[in-house]
């Protein structure tokens, strides 16, 4: 029997997506995962896991961002973790991560790679003295993975 419409079991079912993103702090940097996860409800985006006010404000730009690109802004509840929670994320530095993010949660962005990729920024350019400790960060994250994978072999 030919349906036009989704089956509601699954147009309810969320989506979710990681992307992988660097938060810079005077200590140096720390490597963090954008988690998001795009669902039906009202539409609202939530940010959560300690993020500051520039954060929460990259809702507005990365919605006029997607849709000035020709992208349909995702329509329902849209959850956006920065993990670790911990840790308070300051700065508009994840504003491309949250819209990969979002584009891949609702299904216009297919790749199977975010995970082997560090985004960060707004477009402007960092100053030149971040881009070491940006690459210290993920230096020490694959070191710390090849370890753990070496002694459990």
């Amino acid at each position: 029997m030919f349906c036009p419409l989704p089956c509601p079991a699954k147009a309810r079912k969320a989506r979710r997506r990681t992307c992988r993103a660097v938060a810079l702090a005077e200590a140096g940097a720390f490597p963090v995962e954008v988690e998001v996860n795009c669902g039906w409800g009202d539409t609202v985006i939530v940010i959560v896991g300690l993020p500051d006010v520039a954060v929460k404000e990259s809702r507005d730009r990365v919605s006029t961002a997607l849709t000035n690109s020709g992208f349909k802004f995702p329509m329902g509840r849209c959850t956006i973790n920065l993990a670790p929670a911990d840790v308070k994320k300051e700065g508009p530095s994840f504003d491309l991560p949250i819209a990969v993010g979002m584009l891949a949660a609702s299904d216009q962005l297919q790749s199977d790679q975010l995970d082997n990729f560090i985004m960060g920024g707004t477009g402007a350019r960092l100053p030149s003295g971040f881009a070491l400790p940006i690459f210290l960060s993920r230096y020490r994250t694959a070191s710390s993975l090849a370890r753990n994978l070496m002694h459990n072999a």
